[in-house]
């Protein structure tokens, strides 16, 4: 049964994770958290900062993060050029 609270976004995450579960084919997974969050954490910044036309100001208010937050997140995956 679908659950009408979740968006678009959690939809796809759900659907994705449980492909991950099933591809896994009987293997224990390990560290899903810190993996989800590394591969959903960069491409969410780096279409932030397009959307923001690169303002960092910008950028922050629209992710509800501190900007002193979001420029170490940027160094992290290499978008702070």
């Amino acid at each position: 049964m679908k659950d009408q609270r979740k968006g678009p976004i959690a939809t796809c995450v759900k659907n994705v994770i449980e492909r991950y579960f099933h591809d896994l084919n009987g293997e224990k997974p390990g560290d899903l958290y810190d993996m989800v969050i590394r591969e959903v954490e960069a491409p969410l910044l780096e279409a932030v900062m397009h959307h923001a036309k690169r303002n960092q100001c910008q950028a922050a208010k629209i992710l509800g993060i501190n900007r002193n937050t979001l420029r170490k997140k940027l160094k992290t995956y290499g978008l702070d050029k």
